[in-house]
């Protein structure tokens, strides 16, 4: 089963309640909270209080990607506030490995992501302690971006690497996915899509989000 996880970045915050809702009926089987820090990316989201918030009232896991600098510093702040996947950057965080070991220590799951012009190799030494690795397909800051189409290939490489090391982790997308192009996606190896503007820009998210599940699961 391949799963969709809506990015909370692109909802209606007016009506966070009745959004986390709309989409969970469409199936939704994550929700993707973006915590931007306005130093590592271009932007400024929101950070713990909003996910515990979130944690209140979702019914499916939360999927953190903390687009950060300096994570360890918050990491059990995030899993108090209620992540159960964190991901964390490999160009912000310089001893990766004590850092995957200690978001498992707190009980969440452990994700690494990469940016676009970031390849894949530098994963190969830590994919094997982690549940999740991200590919971002747009240059993180801002959401509404364009899909990266060589985004595609890395999404393979990953694949092929999980193959090769006989390994289960999660293959994650985020940037720029819509109905037009998530099967491309899904069949270069995703697992989890991330969508943000895909569903949120559309007037009926929940059925949104449902043909994006529908898509990817035929």
């Amino acid at each position: 089963m391949k799963l969709i996880a809506p990015s909370l970045l692109a909802c209606n915050f007016l009506n966070l309640s009745q959004q986390i809702r709309s989409v969970e009926k469409g199936s939704a089987d994550l929700l993707h909270c973006d915590i931007m820090d306005g130093h590592f990316v271009p932007n400024i989201t929101f950070g713990t209080f909003i996910v515990k918030a979130v944690k209140k009232i979702a019914e499916v896991p939360l999927d953190c990607h903390l687009m950060i600098s300096n994570p360890d510093n918050y990491l059990e702040d995030f899993v108090k506030a209620g992540a159960e996947y964190i991901t964390v950057h490999q160009e912000a965080v310089i001893h990766m490995n004590r850092t995957i070991s200690r978001i498992r220590e707190l009980a969440a799951k452990p994700g690494v992501a990469i940016n676009p012009a970031t390849p894949v190799s530098t994963l190969e030494n830590i994919v094997e302690f982690v549940d999740m690795i991200l590919i971002m397909s747009v240059n993180p800051g801002f959401g509404g971006q364009s899909f990266i189409e060589s985004s595609l290939r890395k999404i393979s490489q990953a694949a092929e690497l999980r193959e090769k090391l006989g390994l289960k982790f999660l293959i994650e997308a985020d940037g720029g996915i819509d109905s037009d192009n998530i099967k491309r996606v899904s069949d270069a190896g995703c697992d989890v899509f991330v969508a943000g503007s895909g569903i949120y820009k559309y007037e009926d998210i929940t059925a949104k989000t449902a043909e994006l599940k529908n898509i990817v699961n035929l």
